[in-house]
């Protein structure tokens, strides 16, 4: 990988009452250098700020530059937000996966959809999953010396052969090496492996969670976690990737292998160690597993016990929902077909308050070709489709995971992953929509007494 240039870091926010407010910094202005040195990303940032004496070169959106000298506790933080976590640029990926969801999008859409995620800075931070085959020395020094840990890697098969074939790199089938030295350094890492019917289940599946679990060894566990995810396709997919879909079969018999695999590990290991994403249970019928199935929760992002959590938190704060309210109010909530046995108790509890009438629109996705979908796949159009000659009450209840928020914009003009925004998709249905987080979103949002706006976001 060649060096990437640094560039100043452009400030976006600061928050108020902060060190940065109070040296007048603004957004637009741009950070150049901490104590003389260029931080690549927010990685240097925050490593550069904790010193308790500051030098800070900025240039501010005049194109003047200044040098501020501050004395601070140390670890305070500043207060500024910046544009982007990378300052140097995304490191992309070099891999030709198949599977990827990237190539599986119609052209045309916003140069963000297109961007190939490669980078460790982004798994540290955010827990993105990397590949670990574009890594050059500098950057595996730069892991060790400052400690990044854990990453989340994609492993998808620790044998050579097969991974080489998934991800099309011959530096592929060096993962077993790459977690070796995780281990010989004490850095840890959460693994996943997506699985692709006939290319990387059944026996090559039982070998890859063998080697990760081989790797958690009680006095220096180099991988603390694994997630088997059941590989997603789109209409968009290049014909000659000859993937299969997972099928209910194919669901329950993964099912079946993994959870004989997780009483292995519960004895062995004291932990389950490997688990599936809920999809598995969705596209076979099942129940998902139950809270104290997924102890600590080490792979929510990547969809294992999402749902079990949604209705955990439902149930915690369904306490205390009235008996009734003194107006009426009916609303449509939106999720994906995938959600929809599993959502019915949260739907009958929300229904039983007097005055609240709450119906679910649980739709798939054609804009994608899916029958079963998830929730944060669905599109402006695929609401449009379903929805438009449809009666759906005093306005639309939507997932924050439909929608990407756009920079300093407000709700009503994020965006779905087709392009469309929440503004348009409102005005085509001539319904005003609320955009809801989780569980207080929603239940916040089903007994606030006052008209909406158009758009509204609920925290």
């Amino acid at each position: 990988m060649s060096a990437l240039a640094i560039r100043p870091a452009l400030v976006t926010q600061v928050r108020p009452d902060s060190i940065a407010a109070e040296l007048g910094f603004e957004p637009g202005d741009r950070l150049v250098a901490i104590n003389h040195q260029k931080p690549r990303d927010l990685i240097d940032y925050q490593f550069l700020c904790a010193d308790d004496t500051l030098t800070l070169e900025v240039l501010d959106a005049q194109g003047q530059t200044h040098q501020v000298e501050l004395e601070k506790d140390e670890d305070e933080d500043l207060g500024l937000e910046f544009e982007t976590a990378l300052f140097d640029g995304l490191i992309q990926c070099n891999n030709r996966c198949p599977f990827c969801f990237i190539d599986q999008q119609p052209p045309g859409k916003r140069e963000t959809l297109y961007l190939k995620d490669d980078d460790y800075r982004l798994s540290f931070l955010y827990g993105s999953y990397l590949t670990l085959t574009n890594l050059s020395q500098r950057e595996w020094d730069r892991i060790a010396q400052l400690r990044l840990s854990p990453l989340y890697v994609s492993v998808h098969a620790t044998e050579a052969a097969v991974r080489t074939r998934l991800l099309k790199n011959p530096r592929a089938g060096q993962i077993l090496e790459h977690l070796q030295w995780f281990q010989s350094q004490r850095l840890q890492i959460h693994a996943q492996v997506v699985v692709c019917p006939g290319i990387n289940d059944g026996e090559h599946l039982q070998q890859t969670l063998l080697d990760l679990a081989h790797l958690h060894a009680p006095e220096s566990p180099a991988v603390l976690s694994a997630a088997v995810v059941p590989v997603g396709l789109t209409r968009f997919r290049p014909q000659e990737d000859v993937l299969t879909p997972v099928t209910p079969a194919k669901a329950r018999e993964v099912i079946a292998q993994v959870q004989a695999l997780q009483q292995q590990f519960q004895g062995q290991l004291g932990t389950t160690f490997a688990w599936l994403a809920d999809e598995w249970f969705l596209i076979a019928g099942l129940t998902p597993p139950n809270t104290v199935d997924y102890e600590d929760y080490p792979q929510i992002g990547n969809g294992v016990g999402s749902i079990r959590q949604f209705l955990t938190d439902f149930e915690t704060a369904a306490t205390a929902l009235p008996i009734s309210r003194s107006w009426s109010r009916h609303f449509t909530w939106v999720v994906g077909n995938a959600v929809e046995q599993a959502f019915q108790p949260i739907l009958a509890r929300l229904n039983q308050v007097e005055g609240l009438t709450v119906e679910m629109a649980a739709l798939n996705s054609d804009y994608w070709g899916q029958d079963i979908t998830v929730t944060g796949l669905l599109t402006g159009h695929d609401l449009i489709l379903h929805l438009r000659d449809r009666p759906l009450g005093d306005g639309l209840l939507l997932p924050t995971i439909m929608l990407k928020p756009q920079s300093q914009t407000a709700p009503e003009h994020w965006l779905f992953l087709d392009d469309m925004s929440l503004a348009e998709v409102s005005q085509v249905l001539n319904c005003p929509i609320q955009v809801i987080d989780g569980v207080e979103g929603l239940i916040q949002t089903c007994l606030a007494n006052d008209s909406a706006p158009s758009v509204e976001h609920h925290p």
